[in-house]
């Protein structure tokens, strides 16, 4: 290597590090250009970046979950009035409807002030400066975090605790976290854990690693848990589903076809039951194309 290209590699490097000691500009976004927004990383600064076609899924799409529909609607129309409300958890089954039900409750509330800002999980370490950029705006936002789960040495594990309770700091009263993973508690669940229970006089004492992984559960006020469907539940979603891609009744052939497809796939599920019926009206389609071809 020259002199020339050694200077110009001790040049980059002097201005990585520069880089890194003085922040970038901050991206400036229009909170009123959208309803739903995700929080972005470029040049280690984060910014909001609008969703310009959000997911229009309505209530009325999920089926088997009403009692889980009802306490989070009210919770979340309590908050968009302006009246306390509380953070949720939605734990459970996967493809039962989590994720769904917190983008419906958008759809249903967006005309009245409720915005929603996705946060991957890497990035629930900047959920400060999130709720900076938001506070004391007019609108309700919804932080919201899908499949979440931690290690207990990652950073936005304590982050999150931190917005969630115990800040010295106030919390803004228009911001709410709401939260879907597959883990009650948030955390990988040991046995060993389990062995440092105590007992002391006929009490149990759990450990402290059980303790600490509560702690952050307990920090949501509302856990919502979802169940597999059965498979009478599993059959009415399909049913729904098939109606809704213009197949107005379910055949003997679609019914077996239908419970199939969920023995292949493991689960009863509304998203596999979605899955089918995109795949079942898709052929159907095709079939009477090339029907209508051939005559």
């Amino acid at each position: 290597m020259n002199k020339l290209d050694l200077f110009y590699n001790r040049l980059d490097e002097l201005l990585s590090r520069i880089e890194a000691v003085f922040p970038a500009q901050q991206l400036n976004t229009d909170l009123d250009a959208a309803i739903a927004f995700r929080w972005r990383k470029q040049a280690n600064t984060g910014y909001l970046q609008p969703v310009t076609h959000p997911h229009n899924i309505v209530l009325d799409a999920l089926y088997g979950i009403d009692q889980q529909k009802q306490l989070i609607d009210q919770n979340t129309y309590q908050f968009v009035l302006g009246y306390p409300a509380n953070n949720v958890l939605l734990t459970g089954a996967r493809g039962t409807g989590k994720s769904s039900l917190v983008k419906a409750l958008l759809n249903k509330y967006a005309n009245k002030g409720l915005r929603l800002i996705e946060v991957e999980k890497h990035d629930l370490i900047d959920l400060h400066d999130i709720v900076e950029r938001i506070f004391q705006r007019p609108e309700r936002f919804i932080v919201y975090c899908d499949d979440l789960s931690f290690e207990s040495d990652e950073p936005g594990y304590k982050a999150l605790k931190v917005v969630l309770d115990g800040s010295i700091e106030m919390a803004s009263d228009n911001v709410l976290i709401y939260a879907t993973s597959n883990r009650r508690h948030l955390l990988p669940e040991a046995m060993r854990d389990n062995l440092e229970t105590r007992h002391v006089d006929g009490d149990i004492h759990p450990s402290e690693t059980i303790e600490e992984r509560i702690s952050l559960s307990e920090r949501f006020g509302i856990w919502l848990s979802f169940y597999s469907f059965d498979q009478a539940q599993y059959l009415e979603i399909v049913r729904y589903w098939l109606a809704f891609y213009g197949i107005k009744k379910m055949t003997v052939s679609a019914r077996e076809e239908a419970l199939r497809w969920a023995l292949t796939r493991g689960s009863r599920s509304g998203r596999v039951a979605w899955q089918f019926a995109r795949d079942w009206a898709g052929k159907r389609k095709l079939y009477q194309l090339s029907q209508n071809n051939s005559m």
